[in-house]
């Protein structure tokens, strides 16, 4: 990576001594972080895109210290979402600490730091978060508004023929169908980059499907597309019955965390609702229908 990577709208001075500084700030303390986000997709994919934020990955018990030294420092600092995000402020810069998934399942843990990649940024040395994760993340984010899969797809077709493809699978773990999907997405989006994807890698995944198509026991009514989508599927969790995935004991937020996530939810975000019964006053409100003018 350059020092301003080419293609990216370019960062004003004031920008890029805010996030110099707020890296120096963590490695001064000795905690360890990761640069995410646009540019270490951009370094994965050798492609190029405008980005307005700076993305940088922690773990979470690294997180209170991080933000007092921030503040100590005289920036500000919040916590919008205590299970995956926190803010760094300079005036009209931020830049986002991450140390979760906005479904609470991708935490940042040791394995991130293990399997980073060293790369180059605004001259200086930086790790980045290794692009397993980084597919892991994105594979999840299906917003109405927001669907990362292009994404995984770049980052397949650059990167596919040298993944740590065992240790992608364990992540995704019991969400293995979501990481199928993107894999069938691929070989459909780019048909002669197919063998980027091993094919022992998709003949396992392929058999745990047709498993799974046989007749089993019975289980929970559970909708897991709270795990893509926060918006699309609340119907499903509040008014239908399922069972939300994110939730304790089955998932990794509590109720106030799910609140936290949902309320922020803005109305554009198409949330998903019971369309409402037609009354017997809505029905006779209708106008009487005209005569059939061709036998008049």
């Amino acid at each position: 990576m350059t020092t301003q990577p080419a293609g990216m709208a370019p960062l004003s001075t004031e920008k890029k001594t805010f996030y110099c500084h707020v890296m120096e700030l963590l490695e001064a303390a000795g905690i360890p972080f990761l640069v995410g986000g646009t540019y270490a997709w951009g370094h994965y994919t050798g492609a190029e895109r405008t980005t307005k934020d700076f993305d940088l990955f922690l773990k979470e018990s690294d997180l209170p210290q991080a933000r007092a030294i921030f503040e100590t420092a005289g920036y500000r600092t919040e916590l919008p979402f205590t299970h995956w995000i926190a803010k760094v402020y300079d005036g009209d810069c931020f830049v986002d600490l991450i140390f979760n998934s906005g479904n609470g399942i991708c935490a940042v843990d040791d394995q991130w730091f293990r399997f980073a990649q060293p790369g180059q940024l605004f001259g200086k040395p930086v790790l980045l978060c290794p692009v397993e994760e980084i597919i892991w993340q994105k594979s999840f984010i299906m917003e109405r508004e927001r669907y990362d899969g292009g994404d995984v797809a770049h980052l397949l077709r650059a990167r596919g023929d040298q993944l740590d493809w065992w240790r992608l699978l364990c992540r995704f773990n019991d969400n293995w169908r979501v990481l199928l999907s993107h894999l069938i997405l691929f070989g459909f989006i780019y048909p002669s980059e197919r063998n980027k994807v091993p094919l022992e890698v998709l003949q396992k995944l392929l058999n745990r499907f047709y498993r799974d198509l046989q007749p089993g026991s019975p289980i929970e009514p559970t909708c897991r597309g709270p795990l893509l989508s926060r918006a699309q599927y609340v119907i499903d969790v509040e008014h239908w019955g399922y069972q939300d995935p994110r939730i304790e004991p089955s998932g990794p937020l509590t109720e106030q965390q799910l609140a936290e996530w949902n309320q922020a939810m803005v109305a554009d975000t198409h949330v998903v609702i019971p369309f409402p019964s037609f009354s017997p006053d809505v029905e006779s409100a209708r106008p009487a229908e005209e005569p059939n003018r061709s036998t008049a």
